[in-house]
């Protein structure tokens, strides 16, 4: 894999939630080869050094991330949408 693909799923990866940053984690101790470095700055794994099935893995988790949040999005313009076209004072 490129580095400026790995370099695109990290920024995408440290700009997520804790809770997804927890799930990855999850992902990533399934793998006894991963080494994991971790200190008070938080996690810190060398994507370069990971398996493409690893690599995979977590562009299939950061892929169903975004789309879950596309999801959100829409449902809540459409929500504003209703709300402003039928509950407003005209």
């Amino acid at each position: 894999m490129t580095d400026m693909k790995l370099n695109y799923i990290r920024n995408i990866i440290e700009n997520m939630s804790h809770q997804n940053h927890v799930d990855i984690l999850k992902i990533l101790v399934k793998y006894d080869d991963i080494y994991i470095n971790s200190n008070k700055s938080g996690i810190r794994i060398n994507l370069s050094e990971l398996k493409p099935e690893v690599i995979s893995e977590l562009i299939n988790y950061v892929k169903y991330v975004q789309t879950q949040e596309n999801s959100l999005d829409i449902d809540e313009k459409q929500k504003e949408m209703y709300k402003n076209e039928y509950f407003s004072n005209h």
